[in-house]
């Protein structure tokens, strides 16, 4: 076999890595390429460029916000591709350029062309005739005037905080009695809708436009010269000393206080702004000309999920309805079944949003806090909904007098402070909640039930690759296992007690765990593909990113001793797949769609044994954060008939031919489009069949 570190030194790391952060943004212009194909439903398009506006705004205040740290901080390092901070700065200011241009263009042309032939039209203030404008001064006076507060910038007013992504009109007026130019911000208030909906509820207005408009009323006696909106983005993200805190909610709290004072990164302005306003705004803000982003259409196209969620079901996705596995289905008499009874038949494998959450997972534990044979109920909760049935059931369990322990993961991005919300409601009914271990997220998605059943207590398990959450399970593709396997329940065991007590020493029969089992039991399991029959290798993973440096070398080791390596990587992809004398036998393609692509599978040949495959899901991507950084749980699924059904989501993955781009070395490009295999699609339609004939 070929050693991955001498593989190593024939290729720089320019040409072994693709740059992370680059990669997301190619990701994002997946995305973007979704709300400019005329194929995707008009107000799919619609979402998807509310979707890309908002990612960006992440990828600022997190990601940008990270490099420029390291920049101001002298930190000479680089990236595994090779690239300084201040080169990825850079690279990411150009393209993001171009994919802001491109998303401005869609909007402003094919989209609100579109739109207005279906009767949604788009208008400026220019657009009104003389009874709208009255009815839209009205609208002004009566319930936007009375929330807007202008704050002055003058020798006796400082130039004002503007808040992270809040959308801001600076003006400029002259005071005509003493001649003297001012400048103000009017702050858009957030909690107003983004549009302004006209009376006949087709035609949205900017309301940023209908506030500009009406200026000479916030400055009475003042001349209006000039007025630009703008939008700040702010770093935003959390760096708590752990280890340090004697209280890790107080930490938290006190640090998303501080995330809204974080450091300027980026300016967002209309492309017409003067260049007095800009030297203004953005010296105030210490930003230079490559902080800004100019453009064409208005800002915050974020605010567009309003206009997506028009009652309009002609203009977007056929509606679907997660089907209930026949196994999980209602019986004779109209009742749910016996969740426990039923898994201790088999393993059942669930796939959403295919497969309901409600019936499946959310069952499960309603079930097992309402049986009063139930013990113990343990959880780990990363993101939730805010209508969570299963917080409530937990709370209800609690209050039953049974032992509930949650796992709430405070620093779960942008969630934190639902989480702390959560935490508390939990804790106020009783519920052990536990805060994680120091230096490590708890990312794993899992449930424990011990049930006391008389001869024996037993225990029951769901392990899967999304989070507890109602809301994105319908919107989200994920896998999980419901399963009573004792080795599984032992393993989950051991897992819940080194999050909640004190261990080192951890051992688990069948789980591969992070930071302790996951990476050296993956590495394990790409060599033994190495080492079997030449011609039988075969690895297909499934995920979200693939990051980690050493694990892409794992992978290329593969490659060069014949091993197919066949990889569906929905965002983040730093491997060069088909380089000669690189990586000739690796493939990487990326699905997105309706749904988000969530799932992480894992599939060896000859994972136990020759030609015998093994399969694997959890909640673990192949990056460094989730390898060592990160509690993540990854299960095999053994059962021959379920293992049949994670063939055949990746196979319907691997043949798509509608919705699957293929990584060409850094590049992108869609697959031929055929239209005979659309991933969403066609699994929608095996969910259907199984339902109808009563698989599993």
């Amino acid at each position: 076999m070929t050693d991955p570190v001498d593989e190593r030194s024939r290729h720089s790391n320019r040409s072994r890595y693709i740059n992370r952060e680059l990669s997301w943004l190619e990701f994002n212009a997946r995305v973007l390429a979704l709300a400019e194909d005329p194929a995707t439903p008009l107000l799919e398009r619609v979402r998807f460029v509310a979707i890309f506006s908002q990612n960006l705004d992440e990828f600022f205040q997190v990601r940008v916000a990270g490099l420029k740290d390291r920049v101001a901080a002298g930190v000479s390092g680089r990236s595994p591709d090779g690239l300084s901070a201040a080169e990825q700065l850079e690279a990411i200011s150009a393209r993001t350029a171009e994919l802001v241009d491109r998303a401005d263009e869609v909007f402003l042309g094919s989209i609100c062309s579109s739109l207005a032939d279906e009767g949604i039209v788009f208008s400026t203030w220019g657009d009104l005739d003389a009874d709208d404008r009255e009815w839209a001064t009205a609208e002004f006076r009566n319930r936007i005037f009375p929330v807007l507060t202008p704050l002055a910038v003058d020798p006796g007013h400082p130039f004002p905080y503007i808040s992270s992504l809040s959308l801001n009109l600076g003006v400029i007026v002259r005071d005509p009695t003493t001649d003297q130019r001012r400048f103000a911000r009017v702050k858009v208030p957030s909690l107003l809708p983004r549009f302004v909906v006209m009376p006949d509820g087709e035609r949205f207005v900017p309301l940023e436009q209908v506030i500009a408009e009406h200026l000479d009323e916030l400055f009475p006696g003042m001349e209006v010269l000039d007025h630009v909106a703008f939008r700040v983005t702010r770093n935003a993200d959390l760096t708590v000393e752990e280890e340090d805190a004697d209280d890790l909610l107080a930490a938290i709290e006190m640090e998303l206080r501080r995330r809204r004072f974080g450091k300027a990164v980026r300016l967002q302005v209309e492309d017409d702004i003067s260049a007095e306003a800009l030297e203004l705004i953005r010296d105030e803000l210490e930003l230079t000309d490559d902080d800004v982003v100019a453009h064409s259409a208005p800002l915050d196209l974020g605010g567009l999920f309003a206009v997506a969620d028009v009652d309009r079901p002609d203009l977007k996705y056929p509606l679907f309805v997660p089907v209930t596995q026949h196994r999980l289905g209602l019986d004779e008499d109209e009742q749910q079944p016996d969740l426990f009874a039923v898994m201790r038949e088999g393993d059942v494998l669930v796939h959403h949003p295919y497969d309901s959450f409600s019936t499946s997972v959310e069952e499960f534990i309603r079930q097992s806090a309402a049986d009063p044979k139930v013990l113990t109920i343990k959880l780990t909760l990363y993101r939730t909904s805010g209508d969570s049935p299963i917080v409530g059931a937990l709370i209800k369990a609690a209050e039953a007098g049974k032992q509930v322990v949650a796992l709430v993961e405070l620093k779960a991005r942008f969630d934190e402070e639902r989480n702390i919300e959560w935490a508390r409601r939990l804790e106020q009914a009783g519920v052990h909640v536990v805060y994680g271990l120091v230096g490590l997220k708890t990312h794993t998605k899992t449930c424990l039930v011990v049930r006391d059943e008389g001869d024996r207590v037993n225990r029951y398990c769901h392990i899967g690759t999304g989070n507890y959450n109602s809301k994105t399970a319908r919107l989200y593709e994920d896998v999980g296992l419901l399963t009573a396997d004792p080795d599984l329940g032992a393993d989950l065991t051991q897992l819940f007690n080194y999050l909640t007590g004190y261990a080192r020493d951890v051992q688990y029969s069948k789980l591969l765990v992070a930071p302790h089992t996951l990476r050296d039991g993956l590495v394990h399991f790409i060599r033994n593909e190495r080492r079997a029959t030449p011609g039988t290798g075969h690895i297909v993973m499934k995920m979200n990113s693939l990051v980690d440096a050493d694990m892409i070398d794992e992978l290329y080791a593969a490659s060069a001793d014949g091993v197919r390596v066949e990889l569906i990587v929905r965002g983040i992809s730093c491997i060069r797949p088909g380089v000669a004398g690189l990586s000739e036998n690796i493939t990487v393609r990326s699905i997105v769609g309706r749904y988000l692509e969530h799932s992480r599978i894992y599939r060896f040949a000859n994972g136990r044994g020759p030609g015998e495959e093994l399969h694997f899901i959890g909640s673990a991507d192949l990056m460094p954060r989730n390898l060592d950084r990160r509690v993540e749980a990854v299960v095999p699924v053994r059962s021959p008939e379920l293992r049949v059904r994670m063939d055949e989501i990746l196979a319907v993955s691997l043949a798509d031919d509608t919705l699957a781009w293929r990584q060409v070395d850094d590049g992108w490009s869609h697959v031929e489009r055929r239209g005979t295999v659309e991933t969403h699609i066609d699994l929608q339609e095996h969910a259907l069949k199984r339902a109808s004939v009563g698989r599993r």
